[in-house]
């Protein structure tokens, strides 16, 4: 899929609003050098189209009791039927994975979870991995601190 052009004025938009969603249209205007109007009409064009997706806000997982950060490569059994879709409907469902890729390599989907503790990964795996019939095994890997985490997408490349 070919990247959409986006002139100066949409990828500061776009630059503004993911380092501060909350601002208002006058805000990001005068930030890109808009006024209002004009800048609203951006940004609903890039809703519209798909780029913007969604408006969220971040939360601090451990200040949530969240403390424990988990990456699981998991790998399905190929001979069992419908085993993609069912998996893939079955993790849609589970708020504990923040993330689900299809993937190359020795397993087929990367998670990314969150959970209190081990002892409740411990648990999650299996009353809730192990449960889907598909899963022939997984590997998971608990991380030891946070280097780097950034949602903000690099936009340099952009024509």
């Amino acid at each position: 899929m070919a990247a959409i052009k986006l002139d100066r004025h949409e990828k500061g938009i776009l630059a503004a609003l993911q380092e501060n969603a909350r601002l208002t249209m006058q805000e990001l205007g005068d930030t890109v050098g808009l006024s209002a109007s004009p800048c609203w009409r951006r940004v609903r064009s890039m809703e519209e189209i798909g780029v913007i997706r969604r408006y969220t806000v971040q939360l601090d997982p451990r200040k949530l009791g969240l403390g424990e950060c988990v990456f699981a490569h998991v790998t399905l059994e190929r001979h069992k039927e419908n085993a993609v879709d069912q998996f893939e409907t079955a993790i849609a469902g589970m708020p504990e994975v923040l993330e689900c890729f299809a993937v190359t390599g020795d397993a087929d989907y990367l998670l990314r979870i969150v959970v209190p503790t081990t002892e409740h990964y411990g648990r999650f795996l299996s009353e809730r991995i192990f449960s889907i019939p598909a899963v022939s095994h997984v590997k998971s890997s608990v991380t030891l601190k946070e280097v780097k985490f950034e949602t903000r997408l690099p936009l340099d490349h952009l024509e």
